[in-house]
């Protein structure tokens, strides 16, 4: 399957770069400090160093600290919350920030995986001092730009310091929310430190180890019959696919039902090209594939998991799950021709299509008329594929929104018998 790359009325299953955080509990740290950890304290002093009003600050500060401040939503650049102040309905208050390129990124990542100590010390939940040096994470003064709702013009108003302060808090127990901040989401940075990482110890496996000597696999089998030696006979094939492994649920880990369906999926393509020596799904495109694993999974559109795995294949080809469903019907009324019926209109050769219509008006059926290999009424349509069968279709009257119905017949007027009879 293709990467995920966005679908109309799509929505991820999950957003990595988006994160919302409950009333944070404040608490001073021993010296006096609002936060705890040197990034978070230099959090605030990126703040306080571009304040034009230490009063406001100190009210900022106390808002804070009374716990004014509601939810915090994290993306990229931007912490918002809403905050209590002297009138009932609270204010809409924003802290917006330069977010990190991919070089600076580069750099992050490059310093991280370069240490294993730094690794081991993301993972705690700290952040070495080393890497702030190379890539600049925490913000300088004046990278912090306030906003709020309320009428205060102070540069920041006390909203956007108690904000500021609660913010600090946040990055305290998560650094990654730091990160989130700067452009990149905990689990994207994790995986792409995890694949660096193996990326740079198999760099020095190899490097270490003498490389192995190799033989090819035909020069081994000539020598075996000058030998005079014959191969074992293969082993028969199975009568029928394996059984994947049970995954069991796990938060962190991919949708389980996704992973039997992939697994399954596997398993019945490996005993095809096992026993007949033919894949036949090798030749589908990925949309074409999509569509077939979808029709594949029983109940379709009818449960909560089939409704994901519909949103999540539509998602994967930037389509939408309507046109996926309509899709599946296409491919279940007869597979991929009948997808390409769906598809492709085309100019059929006189012949068969030419003989429908009176055999659709010896049946009384008059109304149907003709456009390219399309036979159609208001609500009725008969559609003539490339392999000869005609394909009964269904709209609302006056609609242009056609979906496959019946079972495909060489004779129009079967087809049609067959649609008004389900």
């Amino acid at each position: 399957m293709t990467t995920p790359r966005g679908a109309r009325g799509a929505v991820p299953r999950h957003d990595d770069r988006r994160r919302s955080f409950p009333q944070v509990a404040p608490r001073e740290a021993p010296d006096g400090r609002f936060a705890a950890t040197w990034w978070g304290n230099a959090w605030v002093e990126a703040l306080e160093d571009t304040a034009l009003d230490p009063a406001r600050l100190a009210r900022g500060k106390a808002y804070a600290g009374r716990g004014h401040v509601d939810a915090i939503t994290v993306t990229p650049g931007r912490v918002v919350a809403y905050v209590h102040g002297s009138r009932p309905r609270p204010y809409r208050t924003e802290i917006r920030m330069r977010t990190l390129g991919d070089d600076g990124w580069e750099r992050f990542l490059d310093e991280a995986t370069a240490r294993p100590d730094h690794i081991a010390a993301l993972l705690d939940k700290d952040v070495p001092h080393a890497l702030e040096a190379v890539t600049g994470l925490l913000p300088a003064p004046g990278d912090l730009v306030p906003d709020c709702s309320c009428p205060d013009d102070g540069y920041p108003c006390k909203h956007a310091a108690a904000l500021c302060y609660q913010a600090a808090r946040l990055l305290d127990e998560d650094p990654f929310v730091l990160f989130l901040m700067r452009g990149r989401g905990e689990q994207e940075l994790l995986a792409e430190l995890t694949r660096r990482n193996a990326a740079l110890s198999a760099a020095e496996t190899t490097a270490a180890a003498p490389p192995m000597p190799t033989v090819p696999a035909r020069a081994v089998f000539e020598a075996a019959k000058r030998a005079g030696l014959t191969l074992p006979p293969p082993l028969p094939a199975p009568d029928r696919p394996g059984r994947p492994a049970v995954f069991p649920p796990d938060p962190d880990a991919p949708d389980p039902l996704a992973l039997d369906l992939l697994a399954s999926e596997a398993a019945v393509r490996a005993h095809a090209f096992l026993t007949t020596g033919h894949d036949p799904v090798a030749a589908l495109t990925p949309w074409q594939d999509a569509v077939r694993l979808a029709a594949a999974h029983p109940g379709s559109g009818l449960t909560a998991s089939t409704r994901a795995l519909y949103r999540d294949l539509a998602y994967a080809l930037d389509r939408t799950p309507t046109d996926l469903a309509r899709a599946v019907a296409a491919w279940r009324q007869g597979g991929a021709a009948g997808l390409a019926v769906l598809e492709e209109p085309w100019d059929p050769p006189a012949g068969p299509f030419d003989r429908a219509r009176p055999a659709l008006i010896a049946a009384d059926f008059p109304a149907f008329r003709p456009w390219r290999n399309r036979l159609s009424t208001e609500s009725l349509q008969l559609r003539l594929g490339r392999d000869g069968l005609w394909y009964g279709y269904e709209s609302d009257a006056g609609r242009e929104d056609w979906w496959p119905r019946g079972a495909p017949d060489h004779d129009p007027v079967g087809a049609l018998t067959d649609l008004l009879g389900r």
